[in-house]
This record gives structure tokens, C-alpha cells and sequence, in this order.
């Protein structure tokens, strides 16, 4: 019998037709946005699929396993996972799997686009150009920072944040620190860069801040009121792993109030929905959740997610098996 596999939202072809090269019958939603639970369970009802191709925008929990016991694999198209009960997924044996290291340099390359944005002012002196207000050269006009010689912190020292610290170190001269549950033999020996032991002490000394943790119970609100006092008045702070791991009522505030200089961030705590006030601010830039969205990379996470169906179905280990 031919196995059924059903995709949560449409996705790059080339992981779609990957599934039909091997003979798999694939059903794509026709929505164009994300399914909402009810949605999500009918469509997963509709036949008894093998398996399930979903996104990280999906919440996949014990009612959406319970919709389809058939399906013994959910692949999701995300380095993350924390859109999966792992535990319930655990208890019924179902195998989960992402799509690591394929987006690493994408999203560092985005995150130091944001990094450059923000010490250039360049999406300000974009708007006031467009607006007409600009009427010559002049000595005091957007004056931004230079990032030679600067610090910057990473915290989280996983694959995307030692790239980020490359980039860094490498293409404009600036000084590494970071904070990671233990020390990172890349960046002590390659960047020549200082282990900090505390998220705190590295937003003290931190010129630009750039975040690189898993969203966790641990990590959610990682950056609050409290610590984003320590920063200094002229540091900037990046954010393009999970929105929850800023508190971002308080990030609001630390902006308005001078207490930080900016910040850059492609992820929101209430997706799609931003904090009161933020798009207001001329001190930040905000892109939607787009650090992996360049044509390469999102086509290569469709075929890595396919790739793992492909494994599971024809009864080998999946390559990026996150459970089971």
C-alpha cells in the first residue's frame, strides 16, 4: 500500500517531490497560512497518513498524536523543536526529527545584517531619505558606530553563534565574549575569545549582544528588565533564535528609556503579534522571522525534512533524529 504523507503548509517543491520520487502519496495543505488546531487535526484525520511534514508554527501535542495514530514520524521543517510535546511523543513512540546545520550560515549571515543595520542606521536614514527629508551632506546626520574594536557577546556558542563570532572576529575586528553551559574549544582557541560564566557578565561588557540559546523553560525570558539594566546605554542587543527568550514588554521599555541603544530582532515573543510600542521605535529593526529565508537554504531544509520521512518509511535511522 502506498504511504501517505501530509505536509502542514506549503514548502519549497524540491522536498515535495523528493517524497514522490519514492513513490509516497503527498497531500499539501491548501491554506495559505498556518493551520490553527482544529484545522490541523481534521486535516491529519482526513486519511491515515505514515506521516507528517510539519512547521515550526504548528503546535504539535497529544491532541494532534491522538488525531493520527498511524503517523509514527513527524518531521519538522526547523532547527527548533519547541513546537513538539516531546514527552507525549516520547510515550507513544513516535520519532521526531529537524533539520540542523543546513541554516547556520543563513541565519548568521542575517544576524550580522541586523548587526550592520543597526550600527549604520540604515534602515532610518532609508526612511528619511524616501521621505524626502534629506537636503544635503551634513556632519551630525545619522551618526552610527563603528564595530572595529568593539565587543561583541554571544550567548549560546552552538553552531549559528560560533558563525556569528566569526564573521565578528574575522571580516571587522572585533572582540568575542560569550556565555554557553561550558567553554567552547572554537572560540577560546580560534576567535581568541573570553568565556564569561555568566549571561550577566557578558551583558556588562558586551557592546553588541547577540543571542543564540534554544528556547527552554530555562531560557524564556533569558533577557529581562533586571538584565537588560547591566547593559550599557550604548550597546545594541540582536535576536534571531526564539522571540520568548526576550521579555518583550521590557525590551520596549529599555529602548524608550535610553537604558540600551537598539536592538534587531527577526523573532517575537506573541508571534505574529509585536509588543506595544516596538514598531514605533526608530531605534530598532524588525524583520519577520526571515533570518533562514534565502532561496538555497529553505529548499535544502524541504529536502532535509522529506530525506527524514524517506529514512523512517523505508525503515532506516533518520539522519536528524531528534527523539526516538
Amino acid at each position: 500500500m502506498t504511504k501517505k504523507i501530509y505536509v502542514t503548509r506549503k514548502i519549497p517543491s524540491a522536498g515535495i517531490e523528493l517524497l514522490q520520487a519514492n513513490g509516497f502519496e503527498v497531500d499539501v495543505s491548501p491554506k495559505d497560512g498556518v493551520l490553527n488546531k482544529a484545522e490541523l487535526i481534521s486535516a491529519l484525520s482526513a486519511k491515515e497518513y505514515d506521516a507528517v511534514l510539519c512547521l515550526l508554527t504548528d503546535k504539535i501535542d497529544k491532541e494532534v498524536f491522538e488525531a493520527l495514530p498511524s503517523a509514527k514520524i513527524f518531521a519538522n521543517y526547523a532547527v527548533g523543536f519547541n513546537n513538539i510535546d516531546l514527552e507525549v511523543a516520547k510515550e507513544k513512540g513516535i520519532t521526531i526529527t529537524n533539520t540542523p546545520g543546513v541554516l547556520t550560515d543563513t541565519v548568521a549571515e542575517h544576524t550580522f545584517a541586523l548587526i550592520i543595520a543597526l550600527s549604520t542606521r540604515t534602515v532610518e536614514a532609508d526612511k528619511f531619505t524616501r521621505d524626502g527629508k534629506y537636503n544635503g551632506w551634513a556632519p551630525l546626520m545619522f551618526l552610527g558606530t563603528d564595530l572595529k574594536g568593539k565587543t561583541l557577546g554571544i550567548l549560546g556558542a552552538g553552531r549559528i553563534g560560533s558563525r556569528v563570532a566569526y564573521h565578528a572576529k574575522n571580516g571587522f575586528d572585533m572582540n568575542i565574549i560569550y556565555n554557553d553551559p561550558k567553554p567552547n574549544d572554537y572560540f577560546d582557541k580560534e576567535l581568541s575569545a573570553k568565556y564569561l560564566s555568566t549571561t550577566e557578565d557578558v551583558l556588562k561588557e558586551a557592546d553588541f549582544v547577540s543571542i543564540h540559546v534554544p528556547l527552554l523553560e530555562s531560557t524564556k525570558h533569558l533577557i529581562n528588565k533586571e538584565r537588560l539594566s547591566l547593559m550599557k546605554k550604548s550597546a545594541y542587543i540582536v535576536n534571531t533564535s526564539r522571540g520568548p527568550v526576550i521579555d518583550e514588554t521590557a525590551l520596549v521599555e529599555a529602548l524608550k528609556n535610553g537604558t540600551i541603544s537598539g536592538a534587531g530582532l527577526d523573532v517575537f515573543e506573541n508571534e505574529p503579534t509585536l509588543a506595544p510600542g516596538l514598531s514605533e521605535l526608530q531605534n530598532v529593526v524588525l524583520t519577520p522571522h526571515i533570518a533562514s529565508a534565502t532561496v538555497e537554504t529553505r529548499s535544502k531544509m524541504s529536502e532535509m525534512a522529506a530525506q527524514n520521512i524517506v529514512d523512517f518509511l523505508e525503515g532506516r535511522e533518520p539522519r536528524n533524529k531528534v527523539l526516538n
